[in-house]
């Protein structure tokens, strides 16, 4: 297992993240952390870390650079910005694709919150992204983009986040390529509850696992 801090550049600035590498790496999966949130994100590890354990490595990164994450906190001036963070997000994709480690590795998305509205913007316009998950995404602020998504896409949404639900099954009704939306039963929007995390992990590394490995078999269609 390779595990490195890479800094990395977007638009002269320098994003902090860790890079993780399991022997014999079957795919790579970039997390976009949701608002107010960061690469130290406990709940993006944890999930992190399942993946690794099934051959899959990972990107965390910052979306946001330590000044703009202090003004955001006192502002909110940019968590909402889907374009922003998408920017970002594809400056991620390319550097891995310049890796020499990582270039050859079908890649996935893992988008949490806002997150997975950046995570679904990129995939509409990048169709090198094989799979999508998003957990307790706001796929609403992505609306635009949802009718041009090709990857594969999973929704993971906690049974009692009613409004986040709803809104996810409307994104869902919108999306042309292959979905699911699964419930993850007595769970709320940060699954907290007991087990509840580990579901979500198991049923994105599942996911993950299906759709790369299935890249990683065939060319990518143009």
């Amino acid at each position: 297992m390779q595990t490195a801090k890479v800094m990395i550049p977007s638009d002269r600035r320098m994003l902090e993240g860790m890079l993780v590498i399991p022997d014999g790496a079957r795919g790579i999966v970039a997390f976009a952390h949701g608002s107010g949130s960061s690469r130290l994100s406990p709940r993006n590890r944890d999930v992190a870390d399942t993946l690794h354990q099934l051959g899959l490595a990972t990107l965390l990164f910052d979306l946001l650079t330590d000044e703009e994450s202090r003004r955001d906190l006192l502002s909110a001036e940019y968590r909402f910005d889907i374009p922003l963070l998408a920017q970002r997000l594809s400056c991620a994709l390319d550097w891995l694709r310049r890796e020499p480690s990582t270039a050859l590795l079908p890649m996935g998305l893992f988008g949490a919150s806002t997150g997975a509205a950046a995570a679904l913007s990129v995939a509409a316009g990048d169709k090198s992204v094989r799979a999508l998950v998003s957990r307790g995404g706001r796929p609403d602020l992505a609306q635009d983009a949802l009718t041009d998504v090709a990857a594969p896409t999973l929704f993971i949404v906690g049974e009692l986040d009613r409004e986040v639900l709803r809104l996810n099954e409307a994104a869902a009704d919108r999306l042309a390529c292959e979905h699911r939306i699964e419930i993850v039963p007595g769970a709320t929007h940060l699954f907290e509850e007991s087990g509840a995390l580990e579901q979500v992990a198991h049923l994105a590394a599942q996911w993950f696992l299906h759709w790369l490995a299935e890249a990683a078999s065939g060319p990518v269609p143009d």
